[in-house]
């Protein structure tokens, strides 16, 4: 399986001279974290927005309301208006952010609306495409979050170029 690091997609963003915004919910921001603990991350990263509660989405990330009252906040398409969304939040003197990234789920310990703990959509949004994709990992809380994380970490590795999946992973 190849490795793939927040050192690497710093790297990677860095050379592409793109920008990045984090938005998070079920990770409240381990994702920043692990990307801060990178040297040099100031260079990339612009900010991020732990949007825990499900209004927060919608008034600081402009997800649609009619989407989060009537599929809730964990869906696909809720992950990608969050990333999109998160780009302009962090905007620097009128500047969105080329890249956003985001996380949304159920960590557990129990779910509030009957789709099975470790339910998680990802989001990334580059100036090259959109891609989410749905999980449902094991474990308990910690687990969740944790392996939503480095996914995450791997999506944007795939997004900005560091990493070609295989077959063996």
């Amino acid at each position: 399986m190849t490795s793939f690091t927040p050192e690497m997609v710093v790297g990677a963003l860095r050379a592409r001279g793109w920008t990045l915004g984090v938005a998070e919910s079920l990770t409240g921001g381990a994702v920043c974290a692990a990307l801060v603990a990178v040297p040099g991350a100031s260079a990339v990263l612009l900010g991020g927005v732990v949007a825990y509660a499900t209004p927060v989405k919608h008034s600081l990330l402009g997800v649609d309301a009619e989407l989060l009252a009537t599929q809730g906040p964990v869906h696909p398409e809720v992950a990608r208006q969050m990333a999109e969304g998160v780009r302009h939040a962090v905007a620097v003197d009128g500047r969105s952010a080329d890249v956003g990234i985001s996380t949304t789920g159920i960590a557990g310990p129990q779910s509030s609306d009957g789709q099975p703990v470790g339910t998680v959509h990802l989001g990334v949004v580059t100036p090259e495409g959109t891609r989410t994709e749905a999980f449902v990992f094991d474990g308990d809380r910690a687990a969740v979050r944790a392996q939503s994380v480095a996914m995450l970490v791997r999506m944007l590795a795939e997004a900005v170029g560091e990493y070609e999946p295989t077959a063996e992973g």
